[in-house]
């Protein structure tokens, strides 16, 4: 049945959204952009307005990926449960938000799984068993975790947390030193065929004078 648009109103609290009218009765909000294309007179079918409500969650939906995604990178599977947490419950929805996503270059888990990785290896180093987890976490499929952590070093991740945390219980006996850097590198995903090694490693440049800045560190803890 065909209905007649009668008032398009800008909202008040949002001046980008614009209000449509049929037969006298507000019908659905809508982006302004999208609400240009209307007139005031013309004819819908209930078809066209289903269309309209459906292409406006779509656009308030991709609105909501892109301020999620604002804040840093994200999987596609981060995008979908946010969206469904912000009660985006239409598949069709989510298919078209994400796929756009992907088609702008925002959403790609390849990429996202690199900067996991290299974030936490700069910042926060794991070993590759944490990694593994926390990108299962995100929802990154199987096959691009074990392509990501192919090429991830991670002997070089191990000796930077190693350095800190030996600064850190310098102070303790060896054999509490011993303990406590063996728990603090195995909390963080490293093996314990790595572990070892290093922590006599960390003792020896310890004993020796060759870890920089040990010797401030060693002092503030007397």
């Amino acid at each position: 049945m065909a209905r007649t648009i009668t008032a398009l109103r800008f909202q008040k609290r949002n001046k980008n959204r614009v209000n449509v009218y049929i037969d006298g009765q507000f019908a659905l909000g809508l982006a302004a952009i999208e609400a240009a294309r209307l007139r005031v007179g013309q004819m819908l079918s209930d078809d066209d307005v289903a269309r309209l409500r459906m292409r406006d969650e779509v656009e308030r939906a991709y609105e909501r990926a892109l301020n999620f995604l604002s804040y840093r990178p994200r999987s596609e599977a981060e995008v979908r449960r946010n969206l469904r947490k912000k009660n985006v419950e239409e598949e069709e929805v989510v298919e078209e938000v994400t796929g756009r996503l992907t088609r702008a270059g925002l959403l790609n888990d390849q990429e996202f799984a690199r900067y996991w990785v290299e974030n936490r290896l700069q910042f926060n180093p794991r070993g590759a068993r944490a990694l593994r987890h926390e990108l299962r976490e995100k929802g990154v499929p199987a096959s691009i975790i074990t392509d990501t952590l192919m090429d991830f070093d991670e002997e070089v991740a191990a000796r930077k947390v190693a350095e800190v945390g030996a600064r850190r219980l310098a102070h303790l006996e060896p054999r509490d030193f011993r303990r406590r850097l063996e728990g603090y590198l195995a909390r963080r995903g490293f093996s314990y065929v790595m572990i070892r090694p290093l922590v006599e490693e960390m003792l020896e440049a310890i004993h020796c004078g060759v870890l920089p800045g040990i010797e401030r560190e060693v002092k503030d803890n007397e």
